[in-house]
C-alpha cells in the first residue's frame, strides 16, 4: 500500500492541474470502489472549483468551492494519471502493474485546456472516495481518531513519547497504528527503526525517552528523504505524471533479507509481525 511519501508524491503531481481549476464533468464507471460511492457523487463534483489539494496521512483531500471536500484513498493499487489533449497515458512502469483501461473507474474532465482529464485506475478496488463537509473534516470517520502528521507541528518527540507510554505492543506494531502517528506503513517504519537503531521487537513503552527522541528525528528524516526521491516505486505504485520514485534503491533494510547491513555487515533478517514482514539488523538494532 502506498505510504505517506508516495501519497505526497501523487498530491504534488495532481496539484498543478487541479488547484484553482473547475471540475467540468465526472464519469463513474461503477457505483462502488472499496465502498459505495457517495450519493449523487458525480453531480456533487461537477461545477466545483478545487480550492486546495492536501494530504492527511495516506489520504488526499481536495477542498471544493461548494463547502465539501473530496477524500481519496489509493488503497493497494489505485493510481491517478493525467492526460492533456492527445498526450498518451503513462506507459508500463518499472515494477508496476500495467494501467489497464478496463480498471479506469473514475474520470474527471478539468478546466485548463482541451482534453485535460484525470483518471483513477484501481485493479484491486481497495481504494475509495468520499465527500464530507469541509468544516467538519477532522471529525469525519476517516480522521477522527487519526494521530498527528509526522511532518506537521503537532508531531513532537514529547507527543511520540506520550503516545508510546504504557503500550505493551512492539514498537513496530505501535508505529503502524494510525492513531499513534498518521501515514506510516511497513516500509518506512522498518527504515526509521533501523536508522534509530531500535529493535522492531522492543516493547513500545520501553522506547519512550531518549530512544523516542531519536526515533522521532529519524521518522521525519526518512520521510523527507523518501519524498525528495519521489517515493518508492514498488509493484503497485506510480506517480500521477509517470515519474518513478527512487527511494527503493536506498533502502537500508526493507526487502534486503540476507544482504549485508550497510553499517556492520551482518545479514539483514526478516520476521513476521502482525502478518507483515519486518526487516532489521540483529546487530545494530537493540
Amino acid at each position: 500500500m502506498p505510504e505517506l511519501p508516495e501519497v505526497e508524491t501523487v498530491r504534488r503531481g495532481l496539484a498543478p492541474v487541479m488547484v484553482g481549476a473547475q471540475i467540468l464533468r465526472v464519469e463513474a464507471h461503477r457505483k462502488d470502489l472499496r465502498y459505495a460511492l457517495p450519493n449523487r457523487f458525480t453531480k456533487r463534483l461537477e461545477g466545483q472549483i478545487v480550492d486546495s489539494l492536501g494530504r492527511r496521512g495516506k489520504y488526499l483531500i481536495a477542498e471544493l468551492s461548494g463547502g465539501e471536500s473530496l477524500i481519496m484513498h489509493l488503497g493497494m493499487s489505485g493510481r491517478f494519471t493525467i492526460q492533456a489533449g492527445d498526450a498518451t497515458r503513462p506507459g508500463v512502469f518499472a515494477q508496476a502493474q500495467d494501467c489497464n483501461p478496463k480498471h479506469d473507474h473514475i474520470l474527471m474532465e478539468i478546466a485548463g485546456g482541451p482534453g485535460v482529464r484525470i483518471t483513477y485506475n484501481d485493479p484491486r478496488r481497495f481504494g475509495f472516495m468520499d465527500l464530507v463537509k469541509s468544516a467538519a473534516i477532522e471529525e469525519c470517520r476517516h480522521f477522527k481518531a487519526m494521530g498527528p502528521e509526522p511532518l506537521g507541528n503537532q508531531f513532537s518527540a514529547d507527543a511520540l513519547n506520550a503516545a508510546l507510554k504504557g503500550k505493551a505492543a512492539s514498537i513496530k506494531a505501535a508505529l503502524l497504528d494510525q492513531r499513534v502517528v498518521a501515514g506510516l506503513g511497513n516500509i518506512y517504519v522498518c527504515e526509521a527503526l533501523y536508522r534509530a537503531r531500535i529493535s522492531p521487537r522492543r516493547r513500545a513503552a520501553s522506547v519512550a525517552g531518549v530512544r523516542g527522541e531519536r526515533l522521532h528525528r529519524e521518522i521525519i528524516e526518512v520521510l523527507r528523504d523518501a519524498i525528495e526521491a519521489g517515493g518508492s516505486s514498488l509493484r503497485d505504485f506510480a506517480s500521477a505524471d509517470g515519474e518513478l520514485g527512487y527511494f527503493q534503491h536506498r533502502f537500508d533494510v526493507y526487502d534486503r533479507e540476507g544482504l549485508p547491513c550497510r553499517s556492520c555487515g551482518a545479514g539483514i533478517r526478516r520476521l513476521v509481525q502482525s502478518a507483515r514482514s519486518t526487516f532489521y539488523c540483529p546487530c545494530c538494532q537493540r
